[in-house]
């Protein structure tokens, strides 16, 4: 097993790619900590645990500072240790730039930037102290390749990158490596809510000719975290069926 006996902190773990990340991780003999601001993280730690795994749920808010420390204290006093920080929360409020309003503004960057940050400031002490861990945190390829109608989205998975590339230089020394992914179109709860004309646009802009699924972001987890990319840092791994340019 890839992550035997390696604990994962996984945020934004109740559903979509956070859910099928949280089940591959498993499978492959991590212990699960699971963060989302939906009450269904409990539903999946208990599936977890019914197929034998270990697994426990946090209700957090990332972009609360103080209940993101007291939980990541919480967890390394569960486990002992914090081995992997998967920054998967995120959201979105579409909106042109004519159009957005400061709120929509606010709450993405809260949520998908500073939540980033609160995670990875609170966990990345503790991975010093072990002089182990794996940072990785979502992009998207609309970083790369921008998308209509999302300033606020766009600048927090642009500056995910740029965050990545800084921590990788930094914490290095310590034997722990930061990296990202920026996945592209991925059948989801959220993206199933997109008009189905509007998803039928997205196919000729992707050389695969189809949109991918969760556990395809959750495979480029999962090869990030493991050991297998001990010697992987900073970089953004584009997951994307081809379509970023």
């Amino acid at each position: 097993m890839r992550l035997k006996e390696k604990i994962a902190l996984i945020t934004g773990g109740a559903n979509g790619i956070g859910l099928a990340t949280a089940e591959r991780f498993a499978k492959e003999g991590a212990k699960i900590i699971l963060w989302d601001v939906s009450d269904g993280g409990k539903d999946v730690v208990g599936r977890l645990k019914k197929d034998g795994h270990q697994a426990i749920f946090q209700k957090v808010s990332v972009v609360n500072q103080a209940e993101v420390q007291k939980a990541v204290a919480d967890a390394r006093e569960h486990f002992g240790q914090i081995d992997i920080l998967i920054n998967n929360a995120g959201i979105t409020k579409d909106r042109t730039l004519l159009k957005m309003s400061k709120e929509e503004w606010d709450d993405v960057i809260a949520v998908n930037l500073t939540g980033v940050f609160n995670c990875t400031h609170a966990v990345a002490p503790i991975m010093k102290e072990q002089n182990y861990g794996r940072i990785v945190s979502a992009s998207s390829n609309v970083a790369i390749r921008g998308n209509y109608g999302q300033t606020n989205y766009v600048a927090t998975k642009s500056a995910i990158i740029g965050m990545t590339k800084v921590w990788a230089m930094e914490l290095g020394r310590y034997n722990i490596t930061a990296n990202c992914i920026a996945p592209g179109f991925i059948q989801t709860a959220m993206t199933d809510l997109m008009p189905e004309e509007v998803r039928k646009q997205t196919i000729p802009q992707i050389p695969l000719g189809k949109w991918g699924v969760p556990n395809d972001i959750a495979n480029g987890y999962l090869y990030l975290a493991s050991d297998e990319a001990s010697f992987v840092s900073g970089i953004c791994l584009t997951i994307d069926g081809g379509a970023a340019r």
